[in-house]
């Protein structure tokens, strides 16, 4: 068992120092694979709401949004999009990502040939992203009109499915 999947777990190791080290994980000269383990660690981490204000504050934001990139495997695209998308959660942390740049490259993830699970995390995280906050809102739906996405409907079509529990 993955030890920041355990919720017993979550403030101990935040506690003992891990999210700078993870956070340096997710940087261009990892591999892969260690991008793709570091990133869902921070997404189970940052389940902890305190989690959510270190990690942002460890600098994680800058290389989750780079790993947004189309240079990067689907699954740290969709460990990247998770974790954006839970510390979106906090206020502050929507501005931050937003300023990041973090929308585009979300929009982009929702175009055609992407894969049905990381279309509807990055869905997950641009409606997370807008939730209270106008300014982003109208970022993403600029952004999904340049990219040719109507990622609005692709909201409400998945605020709809999740009310129904599809």
């Amino acid at each position: 068992m993955i030890l920041s999947e355990n919720a017993d777990n979550v403030a101990t190791i935040a506690a003992a120092g891990a999210i700078p080290s993870l956070v340096q994980l997710l940087k261009a000269t990892s591999a892969a694979e260690v991008q793709l383990s570091a990133a869902g660690a921070l997404h189970n981490l940052a389940q902890n709401a305190d989690n959510q204000v270190m990690i942002a504050a460890a600098g994680s934001i800058p290389p989750l949004v780079q790993l947004l990139g189309t240079i990067s495997p689907s699954g740290v695209q969709r460990n990247a999009a998770a974790t954006l998308m839970i510390l979106s959660a906090d206020a502050d942390n929507q501005v931050t990502i937003a300023a990041a740049g973090a929308i585009p490259p979300l929009v982009l993830l929702l175009r055609p040939g992407s894969d049905d699970l990381l279309k509807e995390v990055a869905t997950r995280a641009l409606e997370t992203l807008g939730h209270s906050n106008t300014k982003n809102r109208a970022a993403v739906a600029v952004a999904g009109a340049s990219a040719g996405v109507d990622v609005l409907e692709k909201m409400e079509r998945l605020q709809e499915r999740l009310q129904l529990g599809i």
